[in-house]
């Protein structure tokens, strides 16, 4: 029998890059320098860097080897695991502290704008500097966390930073009706119910369609109409039209007041509506990058589909699969270094093509 002690324990698999460059052309180092940055590399020696083995990050670093190469410099690839040295967790570290960095930065540049923020409503002016701001640091944001293999703790600190800026640029508004708020624990009256939207469902009524029947009436049945004159039949809920119970709020899309109304605290859900919102209100309030995507994505199935129901359905298929991608970031199963212990191998860019 095979004494279980005695098996191999599963090591990280690593990337080094290995590069010299020449002192000459000046610009080459800072821009060789700058890639290796925005890929989220990070030094272990002079002119060594490492990324987990991944197949993205093996293009990655193909790219800047043959830019190094391009600029007269030498360059080498390596697959490889630490056996002495370095131990894996101490490199894990080495990029979460890089992450932590980059997130703390944002973090600090929205407390100091916060605190030009008074107490009582900021002025237009103050608010509209927020807003300006709220849109690069969200930029900003998703650009580190797509380099944040390890998940580094600051992020959290930043995300709340942000979501406390955000907060203190909105105008005072009145509470919403008592009959539709605090929704949270009325979910069984909301049961089996007859939802009612306009007809011709773009991206905010098929997204809040697909939420409705995802997380608050797994029974909901929908009904499309026209936008005018419609009259509600008694029982009927209706959402994103004219008079609705759930419709725009404010600078609020209906995907967002349908999560807060139904308190659906779910970091993947909020990552969703921050696109429906940068779609439907075109503000780039979030600055997503998913956004041009996404929209050319609902822009084809509204062109090739005239039916309601069958957007519906193409665009629930696809918010499912968004849905399990960011609760799989969330939940830290995002993509990691295989766990084999690689062969080591090099190749060496100066004499073949990697």
């Amino acid at each position: 029998m095979e004494d279980k002690s005695s098996r191999e324990k599963p090591t990280a698999q690593w990337l080094l890059l290995i590069h010299r460059i020449p002192p000459k052309p000046q610009y080459l180092r800072a821009k060789v320098w700058r890639r290796l940055q925005s890929l989220g590399a990070v030094p272990i020696k002079n002119s060594v860097y490492v990324l987990p083995d991944t197949d993205q990050t093996q293009e990655d670093f193909q790219w800047v080897l043959r830019e190094v190469v391009a600029g007269g410099g030498e360059a080498e690839l390596c697959e490889a695991r630490f056996v002495d040295g370095l131990s894996d967790e101490q490199v894990i570290g080495l990029f979460r502290d890089a992450r932590d960095r980059d997130y703390s930065a944002i973090a600090e540049e929205a407390r100091q704008l916060a605190e030009r923020v008074s107490d009582s409503e900021p002025a237009d002016k103050v608010r509209a500097e927020i807003e300006s701001s709220l849109v690069r640091f969200r930029r900003r944001l998703a650009e580190v966390a797509a380099i944040d293999y390890f998940e580094a703790p600051a992020r959290r600190e930043a995300e709340e930073r942000l979501a406390a800026l955000e907060t203190s640029a909105q105008p005072t508004r009145p509470a919403p009706a008592a009959n539709v708020s605090g929704l949270a624990g009325r979910l069984p009256e909301f049961r089996g119910r007859a939802w009612v939207t306009r007809q011709g469902i773009h991206v905010d009524r098929i997204a809040s369609a697909w939420l409705i029947r995802r997380f608050i009436d797994p029974e909901a049945r929908f009904r499309f109409v026209p936008g005018n004159g419609y009259h509600p039949q008694p029982g009927e809920i209706r959402f994103d039209m004219f008079e609705a119970e759930f419709t725009h709020e404010g600078n609020c899309c209906t995907f967002e007041v349908l999560s807060k109304r139904f308190a659906l605290d779910d970091p993947a859900l909020r990552l969703i509506a921050e696109i429906i919102h940068d779609i439907d209100l075109k503000d780039s309030k979030f600055g997503r990058e998913e956004v041009p995507g996404i929209t050319s994505l609902i822009a084809g199935i509204a062109l090739a589909h005239k039916k309601d129901e069958i957007r519906l359905q193409r665009g629930a298929a696809h918010l499912d699969d968004l849905y399990a991608y960011f609760r799989r970031q969330g939940d830290g199963s995002a993509p990691r270094p295989p766990s084999a212990v690689p062969q080591e191998k090099t190749s060496k860019a100066s004499g073949e093509k990697p």
